[in-house]
């Protein structure tokens, strides 16, 4: 058990470093931009970039290494992960940069491809839930720690000394991760397919994932701008709400673990019923200050626990192999976060920033009327963990 729970940490400290490395360039956007000589908005393209590289190579890349083991192909990605964010470090030219981005995007499509079924594959099936949560907590709490500390150290180090760090971090995840985690035949292992396979369940969570994506998205790219235009507050008071909204989220993520053990497509109702909620509400009081921050914590805190629901959910209703699934939906949220920010943005020309959090509301809305049309007895999802 203590070598499960150790390699479950590594795993979780891999979303952790692959959330941090993938925010950083907003954080260190003007340094950056600087030391490599181009604009703001060049730099930014890197994070662009890398979303679309996760978007359009997980799926395939996951088909690729169905064969290898998951030893093998997560400590293969962390190695890969440790290389492209040192080239990252050496980078002279803009052109350098983006082909270590690139790189690194290319292992993060296929590591939260894998990270899923074999982070469940290492305790018992009743127990996914918690350890998807687990899991999944790694990335918020990148959000939460990595990104604001990597972004400190970058302007206090340079930005170089950034990428240096979730290198040598990455080294050490990498040396848990092949050292603890089981080396499991490919094919094998209770975790490597659906439990009930429904692939019309299964498509339905796809577009469900693109919708709750959107429109938690679409409200949260232009959050700053709603806290000081619609609610009154000033430009400091930013980086407390979206640090309330990071603990919301961290905390949400592990309490909502057993709940998805139970019952994992009530909880994924829940989930979007809550962000929806919240997101409505902010449209409607958000020049309350009490009531707009509050609402910015709930919205967060809903969507990190729709992530876990999701993570859960995929384990059983996966019409194939689990880990080709889970690469679908890794795919699916990236798409929702390219058309949450496009939607986000079309609102804010048009009808100004409180429009976005009505845009992220009916998006959520329409993810609802779904969930709630396809809705499985709690008995029968019971059997379904039960038989996984």
């Amino acid at each position: 058990m203590k070598r499960a729970i150790g390699a479950l940490l590594g795993l979780a400290g891999g979303t952790f470093l692959y959330g941090t490395a993938e925010g950083l360039p907003v954080g260190l956007l003007l340094p950056m931009a600087a030391d490599l000589d181009v604009s703001p908005s060049q730099i930014g393209m890197l994070v662009t970039a890398y979303g679309a590289v996760v978007m359009i190579a997980s799926v395939p890349l996951t088909v690729l290494a169905r064969r290898i083991t998951r030893r093998k192909i997560l400590s293969a990605l962390l190695a890969g992960f440790v290389v492209s964010n040192a080239a990252t470090v050496f980078a002279t030219t803009f052109a350098q940069a983006v082909a270590a981005r690139v790189a690194t995007g290319l292992t993060h499509a296929l590591f939260w491809a894998v990270v899923v079924p074999a982070a469940a594959e290492l305790f018992r099936p009743g127990l996914r839930g918690r350890v998807v949560a687990v899991v999944f907590a790694g990335g918020n709490v990148a959000l939460l720690v990595g990104v604001p500390v990597g972004t400190w150290l970058g302007e206090k180090a340079g930005w170089r000394a950034s990428f240096l760090a979730v290198a040598g971090l990455g080294a050490v995840v990498l040396a848990v991760v092949a050292t603890l985690l089981p080396s499991t035949p490919p094919g094998e292992g209770h975790a490597t397919r659906g439990a009930t396979p429904d692939a019309r369940r299964f498509w339905l969570l796809v577009v469900i994932a693109i919708l709750t994506t959107a429109g938690a998205i679409a409200a949260y790219t232009y959050v700053a701008l709603f806290v000081t235009e619609v609610t009154g507050l000033a430009t400091a008071s930013v980086g407390v709400v979206l640090l309330a909204r990071g603990v919301a989220s961290v905390l949400a993520m592990l309490a909502i673990a057993a709940f998805v053990d139970r019952n994992p497509w009530l909880a994924l109702i829940t989930t979007v019923a809550l962000q929806t909620v919240a997101l409505l509400v902010l449209y409607v009081s958000g020049r309350q200050p009490v009531a707009a921050v509050g609402m910015i914590a709930l919205s967060g805190m809903a969507f990190a626990a729709f992530t876990a629901a999701l993570g859960g959910l995929v384990l059983q209703v996966a019409p194939g192999r689990s880990d080709v699934a889970a690469a679908t939906l890794s795919a699916a949220v990236n798409v929702g976060i390219t058309v949450g920010a496009f939607a986000g943005g079309l609102a804010v020309t048009g009808f100004g920033v409180a429009s976005t959090v009505l845009v992220g509301a009916v998006l959520g809305g329409i993810a609802l009327v779904l969930a709630c049309g396809r809705r499985v007895s709690p008995r029968r999802e019971q059997r379904a963990l039960s038989l996984g």
